[in-house]
């Protein structure tokens, strides 16, 4: 049992760290007030071959595990980029997933070169404004038509829709009550973002700025045949694939984040004087700075054995579930107490920490909410009948 980074993450970690510092907490700042996708940062990450981390080698990437780039996007989170800086990434990380196992080897010689050279964003579409997280609900219909499908519905918190070319969509291709079960019936999509037929509505929100998120309202969108992933019905499937990583890397950047702040309130609390001391000499204020960093230390160990779990091909639900769970409370705590060490400066824009507070909320709400969490650790690992 080995608890350091391997040569190779270390190496992931220096080089992703060298990148970091180019973009400092000035730059973040300006881009979580003005808003605007970072994509000097983007493509900078794009010419580094960091994009496609988890593709295979024959498909442009780098052919590493989620290990490495839970590695990697911690580390653009805890060098103050956040989850601003993360968020723009992350869609390429994860989200083809589903086209590297499921697609053809026309589909991921045309699908994936693209995305790992920066050439093309794409975004990632599942949930629905009536449905939230019961994905088996969805109401967006794809319908065949020949030899290409026609499709209407809504989707909602679709980030960098604003920004992408291309679209993984989730649509009901059999009605449901037609479907041999609630997860059968769905298919999956990635095809071009066609404006003439998907109306993007961006919604404003009170953290991260840079990285949009959108409402879409599609009326009419013609998919061909050969932008159809696998088995018409089998998208339920084929989006698990991609699921687990998410969480795992999600989790990841909460830890980051979450560090972020613990450094800037540590910092602080060494150089700010009241009462003619360090208030860091303070256990009211050590205290809490201590248990923000065991938490997320707790945090990633949890991270790094769902990561080792599905890189070994093993089930990794309970462990990712549990990752980003335990992630997302302590960045929330550490990002919290970091506003409270700065006291009144801690509300001031330019010491950064209300900002970290804002974007920590993200972790602990997507892409699954820690109540769901719960219920599901209580059912899949203790056994305990379904709540819901």
């Amino acid at each position: 049992m080995e608890f350091s980074l391997t040569p190779e993450q270390r190496a992931v970690q220096d080089a992703v760290g060298e990148i970091c510092r180019e973009y400092t907490d000035e730059y973040w700042l300006r881009r979580d007030r003005e808003g605007g996708f970072p994509e000097q940062f983007y493509q900078e990450f794009a010419a580094g071959g960091w994009l496609g981390i988890c593709i295979p080698e024959a498909f442009g990437g780098s052919g590493l595990g989620i290990a490495e780039a839970a590695v990697m996007m911690r580390t653009i989170a805890e060098s103050g980029a956040g989850m601003s800086g993360a968020s723009c990434l992350h869609i390429n990380i994860f989200g083809l997933n589903p086209v590297v196992v499921y697609g053809s080897d026309e589909q991921r010689l045309r699908m994936l070169p693209p995305v790992v050279q920066g050439r093309t964003k794409a975004c990632f579409a599942v949930t629905e404004p009536n449905t939230g997280l019961n994905t088996t609900q969805l109401k967006t219909r794809a319908v065949r038509r020949g030899d290409r499908y026609v499709v209407d519905g809504q989707k909602v918190w679709i980030s960098t829709a604003q920004v992408a070319d291309k679209i993984l969509l989730l649509a009901r291709t059999t009605p449901i009550e037609e479907a041999k079960s609630p997860t059968h019936g769905l298919s999956l999509f990635y095809t071009d973002l066609d404006r003439s037929r998907i109306r993007v509505s961006e919604i404003e929100k009170m953290g991260r700025k840079a990285v949009d998120s959108n409402e879409l309202f599609i009326e009419g969108l013609e998919i061909p045949m050969e932008d159809r992933i696998g088995e018409e019905g089998r998208g339920f499937e084929y989006i698990l694939d991609g699921m687990n990583p998410e969480r795992i890397l999600i989790a990841a950047e909460a830890v980051g984040l979450g560090h972020a702040a613990l450094r800037r309130a540590t910092g602080y609390a060494k150089e700010r004087v009241v009462f003619n001391r360090q208030i860091g000499k303070n256990q009211a204020i050590q205290h809490p700075l201590a248990e923000n960093w065991m938490e997320l230390e707790a945090a990633w160990l949890m991270v790094c054995r769902a990561a080792w779990e599905y890189d070994s091909g093993q089930p990794c639900g309970a462990s990712a579930n549990a990752a980003k769970y335990l992630a997302g409370e302590a960045a929330f705590k550490a990002c919290q107490q970091a506003v409270m060490t700065h006291g009144g400066f801690g509300y001031a824009r330019e010491y950064h920490v209300e900002r970290y507070l804002r974007e920590s909320l993200i972790p602990r709400i997507a892409p699954v909410s820690p109540q769901l969490v719960l219920c599901f650790i209580a059912e899949k690992v203790l056994g305990l009948p379904k709540s819901y």
